[in-house]
């Protein structure tokens, strides 16, 4: 019997370790799994010592003021750790914390595997190295990310995209549009993330956007893992809010305004066009502004290596820029095919699907070893 201690720290993440659980206890049944997540990774079987949702901050500024409380949770999880004393941790992207959980590990014997590793590549690269002294295996799900890491001389496995796993299961409702009394109007789906703090900073432009486009319904993809009150704003002006549909939401819809992260790399596997959107406060851009060493914030950017999608980040974020932007994607063809051609080449770029399964395997030929 094997037993393996996981940690997730926000909803993708949470999803894509679920799914890793699943697959594990699809090729071993007798392992038993405990660690930290949320709704998807207790679905799948783990018995959670901490729900990721009490921890949740973002930013650098942000993570400084909330110091104490994630310090807290860190010996928390640690202390956790060692008590179940595990055959092998997993880590699931959250690399902030995860890195520091994974120094803890290794330090006392642990075997460590991170599944979706820190993007050491937009910053600071030489973390590379700590993530190389306190690793036994990486299991990457960007495929530039092999290359980057040859540079540190480390072997990493590129498993493919846990997405693709994702949307290939997913089935439309027959009754999308009546379920959520929604009009038959051309619809614009809001993304705002996925974060409590996150959802607040974005909301306002969105509803604002509004407006500008009398003939469409805007509809925001809400999710369970934050206080319903966080759209109560959307709702008193007049949107529609779908909880825990977004992929429903993306089949039908028109364009998108998404928050930069996974959602963008799901839009586009959706192939819907859209525009993306980020804002944080003005010290933690200034800070990130200093420190990135990527070209883009999307991942749909990332992947093609070069701008498929408009990015609108920090004082770019206004209604006039989204408003020129979707009036280009509803009224020239020509630049609406180019972000379509731009999502073939990501979709070749990031291959077949069966990262779970492929991660588990991998995992579980070590763990023999």
């Amino acid at each position: 019997m094997k037993k393996i201690y996981i940690i997730s720290g926000e909803r993708s993440g949470d999803l894509h370790a679920s799914n890793l659980v699943s697959a594990m206890k699809g090729l071993d049944r007798s392992a038993q799994f405990r660690g930290m997540g949320g709704n998807y990774s207790k679905a799948a079987g783990v018995d959670l010592a901490v729900d990721y949702s009490e921890i949740a901050v973002m930013g650098f500024l942000e993570v400084v003021l909330g110091f104490r409380k994630v310090l807290k949770y860190l010996n928390l999880v640690k202390k956790d750790l060692l008590s179940y004393r595990p055959d092998a941790l997993i880590l699931v992207d959250y690399g902030g914390f995860n890195m520091k959980i994974a120094a803890f590990a290794k330090e006392k014997g642990i075997p460590v595997h991170y599944y979706i590793p820190p993007k050491v590549w937009a910053w600071n690269q030489k973390r590379a190295l700590k993530l190389k002294a306190f690793t036994d295996q990486i299991y990457s799900i960007l495929p530039f990310e092999p290359e980057f890491f040859e540079k540190f001389d480390m072997k990493v496995h590129y498993v493919g995209n846990p997405l693709l796993d994702e949307i290939r299961k997913f089935k439309p409702h027959d009754f999308f549009f009546q379920k959520n009394e929604l009009s038959f109007q051309p619809i614009i789906a809001l993304l705002p993330g996925s974060r409590k703090q996150e959802i607040e900073s974005m909301l306002d432009k969105m509803i604002s956007l509004v407006r500008e486009f009398p003939n469409a319904q805007f509809v925001i993809a809400g999710v369970d893992s934050v206080p319903d009150s966080v759209y109560e704003p959307a709702r008193k002006a007049g949107l529609k809010v779908v909880i825990n549909q977004t992929y429903d939401l993306l089949h039908h819809a028109t364009a998108a305004v998404v928050t930069s992260g996974t959602a963008t790399l799901e839009t586009a596997l959706f192939r819907v066009p859209q525009i993306v959107v980020y804002r944080t406060s003005s010290v933690s851009y200034m800070i990130a502004k200093n420190l990135i060493r990527v070209p883009f914030i999307s991942l749909v950017n990332l992947i093609a290596g070069k701008e498929v999608v408009k990015e609108l980040i920090q004082d770019d974020f206004s209604v006039e820029k989204l408003r020129e932007e979707l009036n280009r994607i509803f009224t020239n063809v020509v630049y609406k095919g180019g972000i379509l051609q731009g999502y073939d080449l990501i979709q070749e770029r990031i291959g077949e699907g069966s990262a779970s399964e492929r991660t588990a395997k991998l995992l579980l030929d070590s763990l023999k070893k």
